[in-house]
């Protein structure tokens, strides 16, 4: 067992540099098999949600090199077997896999996936989004079989802005017959990156980045190149993290307008920052004003940022409010925050948080991926030593992150217990 050891209150100083964004690649690397020849994705980020990924892309028989961040994958040899479930619950976007195999081989078994627990998260819409293109769907246990004669190409329209159903749908649809049209689709910029691959294969696809999204049927894919973009929720974190303990702390390799929404809420706390193409540098800001977040569908405030934010409404001189929208269970850091001694209180999914307030260091448990993250940023502030367990969460969706936190002046470390 392994636990993470913060020992709060040093400030930060240096360059962290941000890598490929997680949930970018966890769609890329299923999407290469969409391909008929070698597919290289750039800029894959080292984490265990990449790992489990893999295991997968071996279970059905495809051959992956690899060096550094840069994959080759090699999908001429793919065998369309049953997917485990010792595979995939070992992370949420094993699901992608559904819509890949559906779209190249009209079959698909693979049981129910995995990932965070923070709140219910049925694939209704997924499932939905395939049979509108002609697949039948059985469910056997936590096992769904998907079967289609043919797939032919039909007007979706989404009941919720999902991204992992506006991707799956679009796996499904690039070899179906005809014209898929994607209404109220995901607008989030991963999903621009995942087209671009696509296209990049052959495929035609217009319209990522809008509600709409149009898909013409080809028949053939073939291999093809394409590069991550940058991690916006790895950006975000460190960018709050500079905002609490920066000294000139640069955060390189980020899409500025990727970090929109996040940016006009610290403008509006008041913490000083400066913009450069690429780049952010962050200094600790002292005189922070209260703030109201809503947490809502790109380009809104990201739910994915809803929780290391938190953590700086603390430090926020007033009441400040935190309302999730997105998913009903983005709470479990909160009484560890508690713990710590923030002064918060809860009503359902929305958070009233009163700071100023001083946290002293002890034990929590990260409950997921993005309250990890949250309980970092608590620790690295807070007096004294916090101890932080279940740190397998962290680990699948934050790239080399006690060495990035380290090389700049955190005192932060992993120890075998």
């Amino acid at each position: 067992m392994e636990r993470i050891v913060i020992e709060g209150g040093f400030p930060l100083k240096g360059t962290i540099t941000i890598g490929g964004a997680k949930n970018s690649a966890v769609a890329l690397i299923p999407a290469a098999l969409l391909a008929n020849d070698v597919c290289t994705i750039k800029n894959v980020p080292n984490i265990t949600d990449r790992d489990a990924l893999f295991d997968i892309v071996k279970w059905l028989n495809c051959d992956i090199n690899q060096d550094n961040s840069t994959i080759m994958i090699d999908p001429r040899n793919l065998k369309n077997v049953l997917i485990t479930e010792e595979l995939s619950v070992k992370l949420r976007a094993s699901y992608y896999f559904m819509g890949v195999l559906l779209g190249k081989y009209k079959h698909v078994e693979i049981y129910f996936p995995g990932g965070c627990n923070i709140g219910s998260r049925p694939i209704d819409i997924h499932l939905n989004g395939f049979k509108a293109l002609g697949a039948k769907v059985t469910k056997k246990g936590h096992k769904y079989i998907l079967d289609a004669e043919e797939l032919k190409g039909n007007t979706i329209n989404l009941k919720f802005a999902s991204v992992g159903a506006t991707i799956n749908i679009m796996f499904a649809a690039v070899y179906a017959k005809g014209t898929t049209i994607i209404k109220n689709a995901a607008k989030e910029v991963e999903i621009i990156n995942i087209m671009d691959f696509l296209n990049n294969m052959g495929a035609k696809i217009s319209g990522a980045g809008t509600d709409t999204i149009v898909i013409e049927g080809v028949e053939n894919l073939h291999g093809a190149k394409i590069e991550v973009i940058p991690d916006r929720i790895e950006a975000g974190t460190y960018i709050l993290i500079g905002s609490l303990l920066g000294d000139n702390l640069k955060i390189d390799g980020i899409v500025p307008e990727h970090n929109k929404a996040l940016l006009e809420k610290l403008s509006e706390m008041g913490v000083k920052y400066q913009l450069e193409e690429h780049s952010i540098i962050m200094n600790k800001s002292e005189d922070l004003k209260p703030i109201n977040v809503k947490t809502e569908v790109y380009p809104g405030f990201p739910t994915d940022l809803n929780q290391p934010m938190s953590v700086l409404m603390t430090q926020a001189n007033g009441k400040c409010v935190m309302e999730e929208t997105i998913w009903e269970k983005r709470i479990g850091h909160y009484p560890y925050l508690q713990k710590l001694g923030a002064n918060i209180t809860l009503d359902g999914n929305k958070a009233t948080i009163i700071g100023k307030t001083k946290l002293n260091g002890t034990e929590t448990n990260a409950t997921d991926l993005r309250a990890g993250a949250a309980l970092i940023l608590a620790g690295l502030i807070a007096s004294g030593k916090t101890y932080i367990y279940d740190i397998d969460y962290i680990l699948r969706g934050y790239e080399n992150i006690i060495n990035k936190l380290s090389n700049v002046g955190a005192k932060i470390k992993i120890e075998k217990i």
